[in-house]
């Protein structure tokens, strides 16, 4: 699972970043030569945290995620940017992306374009994405047009590229097009910004987290909720604080500040239900351990997650719902109430499932 953070410059991005990876004492901000910041941060999961408990492994594995904090671009006061498409392209391979908005009041941290707006700072993203698809769509058809010689596959390319083309430049995104499954095949292989599953952050301060009111908050919600975007409201300078803090003290401070769940477990929860992901979960004295799968995921299917061999050789799993083994407190006292199930192949996983597959090969 590899999310991609985007934004403009000062807006807590790489403080997100730094959040989200468990690095305390936090990364600089991308500049330079504009690499991105690579890191993974891990799944919080308080059934992992219980089973861990119950079971007491050598090795406690949490699902992870893939970051890439590419640099912020630059808006002129007259609303022009400064080299977006470059590092854009950098969150191409990406799952999905994560527009970090400013919502929060700074003296000392001046926005690029000496106010603050998030709504505007959101749609200057989104205009940024198009540009980058449109630049490379240019690209793709001037290589073609330049070759020696055009196949019918290039001209029928040329053909769904040009409508691509199009219906970006009257202000579309292509999860809005209609297209046929395989017209739908061949535009994943370009891998467009704007057909990327996309999640808002809106960056706040101490203030406008009690309030929970900031800059132009209803039509920012409007628009999230009219291109299926879902948005969250996260204090990132505020949590990175709190993580510096002795663990016992944490969860004090968070209850304090009323957050309920920490940024980096409502960011995951969120990235999953827009991946369409679930979790399956493995519990013995070596390892407890969550696996990512997408929901609808048959048995032997996720059986290949933790081994080919597995997959190959499936005879059966025995699943357990977690709910039955927190309630009961023991495995022994699951399948005493006959909450132990034997599943075939076909079985599809449920989120939460602890699963041992038996197998033969």
């Amino acid at each position: 699972m590899k999310i991609g953070l985007v934004g403009l410059n000062q807006t807590g991005k790489t403080s997100l970043f730094n959040l989200l990876t468990g690095k305390s004492d936090g990364v600089a901000a991308v500049g330079g030569k504009g690499a991105a910041n690579m890191g993974t941060g891990i799944v919080p999961d308080e059934r992992i945290d219980f089973l861990s408990g119950m079971f007491k492994p050598k090795k406690t594995i949490y699902a992870k995620i893939e970051l890439t904090d590419v640099a912020g671009f630059s808006m002129s006061s007259g609303g022009k940017s400064s080299g977006a498409s470059k590092f854009l392209n950098d969150v191409r391979p990406c799952d999905a992306l994560v527009h970090v908005l400013r919502a929060f009041q700074s003296g000392s941290v001046i926005h690029d374009m000496d106010s603050i707006d998030p709504l505007r700072d959101f749609e200057a993203v989104e205009t940024e994405m198009l540009f980058a698809d449109l630049e490379m769509i240019e690209k793709r058809i001037g290589r073609i047009k330049t070759g020696k010689k055009i196949t019918k596959e290039q001209e029928t390319e040329i053909t769904l590229l040009e409508r691509c083309f199009g219906w970006l430049e009257n202000g579309g995104s292509i999860t809005e097009m209609e297209l046929t499954e395989a017209e739908r095949s061949v535009i994943r292989g370009y891998a467009f910004l704007t057909e990327k599953p996309r999640l808002a952050v809106v960056n706040l301060d101490e203030n406008q987290w009690e309030s929970k009111d900031w800059a132009n908050k209803e039509a920012l919600c409007s628009m999230c909720g009219k291109m299926d975007i879902p948005l969250l409201e996260l204090c990132v300078e505020t949590e990175l604080e709190i993580n510096r803090l002795p663990e016992e003290d944490k969860l004090l401070f968070l209850e304090d500040m009323g957050i309920e769940e920490p940024g980096c477990a409502a960011l995951a929860r969120a990235v999953y239900g827009l991946l369409g992901l679930i979790s399956f979960l493995t519990v013995g004295e070596d390892e407890v351990r969550a696996w990512t799968i997408e929901n609808g995921t048959n048995a032997r299917s996720a059986a290949g997650k933790v081994h080919s061999d597995i997959e190959r050789g499936f005879i059966r799993a025995e699943v357990v719902k977690y709910d039955s083994i927190k309630e009961l407190g023991s495995m022994a006292r699951v399948k005493e109430k006959g909450l132990f199930r034997l599943e075939g192949k076909e079985y599809i996983v449920v989120d939460g499932d602890i699963i041992n597959f038996r197998f033969n090969v």
